[in-house]
């Protein structure tokens, strides 16, 4: 099994830890295309219309700036680093030790720095989002793209991929639809389906910890996916239709 997850838009920077050694990063293929990609991040955080390029307002300053040193700022594992909503829900630190080796081996997160890591990488604290398009590399989804299918693909052959990313993050990379299924969360408000940002992030992470939790084996194929997340949730398996996977919808009561 192999669960999809995106950043969190906002990181807690380490107050300690090694520089960081893009060597160490998981997917070492990459290496090339991250160098790339840190060193337009540091240029244009260094330009005078960083705050523009990069979308944030002058609130930001402070993490516009240490983009601009990030090979000598502090690292610590990605599931530090990244924090909110869906992280909290997942909880890594009150996992057992061996569920956090699952985490560890099972995780991976979707990145408009780094590509994909996995979720012990060191990394450090930075601001930059997948919907930027970054002078001298362009729309990130894109660049992210070609560089992510192939060893990605390698990656996931024959695994399960329970895709958490929101679209922004999905477009970087298209794992297979017959072995994907996309996580939907609706709640149901006055007998309609409705989406709602905070709650489908809570419950991605909810539903990430439980596949790791769960005594049972992992599941290898949507069919058992569903029969995991019913567990917890009321759900629904739709089948992949050309190139959209399957789509497990998780739905929860109006009062939730």
């Amino acid at each position: 099994m192999l669960i999809l997850l995106p950043p969190s838009e906002g990181k807690t920077r380490p107050q300690s830890g090694p520089a960081l050694n893009p060597d160490l990063l998981r997917f070492p293929e990459l290496a090339a295309a991250r160098k790339e990609v840190l060193s337009a991040l540091m240029d244009a955080s260094a330009a005078q219309d960083a705050h523009t390029v990069l979308g944030v307002g002058a609130s930001l300053a402070s993490e516009v700036q240490r983009n601009t040193v990030l090979e000598s700022e502090p690292c610590a594992p990605a599931h530090q680093v990244y924090s909110g909503v869906l992280y909290d829900a997942l909880g890594y630190d009150s996992l057992t030790p061996g569920q956090q080796a699952a985490a560890d081996e099972a995780v991976v997160v979707i990145s408009a720095l780094w590509g994909a890591i996995g979720f012990g990488d060191a990394i450090p604290a930075y601001r930059l989002s997948m919907g930027t398009k970054l002078p001298g590399i362009g729309r990130l989804a894109a660049f992210w793209k070609a560089a992510l299918t192939e060893p990605l693909n390698r990656h996931a052959e024959e695994q399960l991929v329970v895709d958490c990313r929101s679209s922004t993050y999905a477009a970087a990379w298209q794992p297979a639809p017959e072995r994907t299924a996309a996580v939907n969360v609706f709640q149901v408000r006055n007998g309609q389906r409705k989406v709602v940002s905070h709650f489908a992030k809570r419950t991605r992470g909810e539903l990430a910890r439980h596949l790791l939790a769960r005594d049972s084996k992992a599941p290898a194929t949507a069919e058992e996916l569903l029969a995991a997340a019913a567990e917890k949730w009321e759900a629904e398996l739709l089948a992949p239709a050309g190139r959209k996977p399957y789509q497990l919808n998780l739905i929860l009561p109006g009062e939730h």
